[in-house]
């Protein structure tokens, strides 16, 4: 075997590659998990849904996946600060006009129309295109995101239709990352050459030879690492460390932001009660009379049926409950957290409650939701009765019993 095959040359350290680790198990996670929402009337989404325990076990799962994703890339961003400002390392990473040059040589190359294939350095323009996807998505996931974990603090900066919308953009960018995954980075990495250098940290110099010859003649010159003075490493760490505990501490607080800006519509909407004083005087218990008693010779006085009280008619309306709550500011948010996986764009059985018009309108069986009138409003039944896959909490059910017996206003 000859020298070329079997010297390696240092491709990633541990610390990438458990980084790397842990980025890979949230996106799976948060892919098995955000795909069965994405499609909830599909068998297998529905079979899914069961073996975890229900839609809010499933939703529990997501949620942690995408905390250890945000705090993965809270990493990620310091450690690319250390190694561009206290290391100088080279940011290879960045977009150049030669990716363009590079990607335009490799089409030409794959269709026969040039002799070799482009000679890339520390990083291919596919992976760069790679990396570059994930942060744009990142971007998208995390906004759309905080929109639909904490809807009621989202619409009291924006109007409502901001949340189906989020949950469609969220959806599609979810699909378009695993559709990305499964083809692009499954063909680059594992199926053209299988590249094992994530998981051992290193190359074959026939390998470096084949994906990065640049960076091998580089490393065979002595020139990829550029030589530090150690006093000026200690300076830029002065600069940098203090800096960057200030950066985590904002990045965590925006997590811990991301997690808890809410818990329920219920403790996030201003509920009015009304405090009435009444007044009861205090007035002597009255003594007790002696009822007066029939003697056994007498005979007693004949008892008469009481009649039965006759109903009374009253032709005014019940006035409806007064309630602070509408579907602008509480009731549209929540059934769109809640219930938004089935009856949002998917409209399972007819029924959409993206918005008040169409939740109104009702679903293939009639009206779900009856104004004035809780009890025989459907949906409240159905979320009564327990077990639905977007199940409300007592309180979520008390509060739309109170919306709907209330007159249920949009505003």
């Amino acid at each position: 075997m000859s020298d070329s095959v079997t010297r390696t040359y240092e491709r990633f350290p541990l610390a990438r590659r458990i980084e790397h680790l842990v980025m890979l198990l949230s996106f799976t996670t948060l892919a098995l998990t955000g795909l069965p929402q994405k499609f909830p009337a599909s068998d297998l989404a529905i079979a899914f849904v069961y073996i975890l325990g229900g839609i809010e076990n499933l939703r529990k799962i997501h949620h942690f996946a995408a905390i250890v994703m945000m705090l993965g890339t809270a990493w990620h961003i310091l450690v690319f600060g250390y190694m561009g400002y206290v290391r100088h390392t080279r940011l290879s990473m960045l977009p150049s006009l030669q990716d363009m040059k590079d990607g335009w040589q490799a089409f030409l190359y794959n269709i026969g129309r040039a002799k070799t294939p482009p000679q890339m350095g520390r990083y291919t323009f596919e992976e760069k295109m790679e990396y570059w996807a994930f942060a744009w998505g990142a971007i998208i996931m995390g906004a759309t995101g905080f929109m639909m974990w904490n809807p009621i603090s989202t619409v009291k900066f924006l109007p409502g239709e901001v949340i189906p919308a989020a949950k469609a953009a969220h959806g599609g960018e979810a699909l378009l990352a695993v559709l990305a995954i499964i083809i692009w980075h499954m063909y680059g990495v594992h199926i053209k050459r299988f590249n094992k250098s994530m998981w051992t940290g290193r190359m074959s110099e026939e390998e470096m030879l084949h994906e990065h010859p640049l960076e091998l003649a580089d490393l065979k010159a002595g020139i990829a690492d550029r030589p530090i003075d150690p006093v000026a490493l200690r300076k830029r760490q002065k600069v940098y460390f203090p800096v960057a505990a200030v950066l985590a501490l904002f990045m965590l607080g925006g997590v811990y932001g991301f997690v808890n800006a809410e818990k329920t519509a219920l403790t996030t909407t201003e509920r009015l009660v009304p405090t009435v004083e009444v007044f009861v005087p205090q007035t002597p218990t009255p003594a007790p009379t002696q009822t007066p008693t029939i003697p056994a010779t007498e005979t007693t006085l004949p008892t008469s049926t009481p009649s039965e009280p006759q109903p009374t008619t009253d032709s005014t309306p019940a006035t409806p409950a007064s309630s602070s709550l509408t579907w602008d500011n509480a009731i549209g948010a929540l059934l769109q957290a809640k219930c938004g996986t089935c009856h949002g764009s998917a409209a399972t059985a007819g029924l959409n409650l993206s918005t008040y018009a169409d939740a109104m309108k009702g679903s293939n069986s009639g009206p779900v939701i009856v104004s004035g009138d809780a009890a025989n409003s459907l949906i409240v039944q159905k979320q009564q009765a327990g077990g639905h896959p977007g199940q409300l909490t007592p309180d979520e059910i008390e509060q739309l019993i109170e919306w709907i017996n209330a007159g249920a206003l949009e505003k």
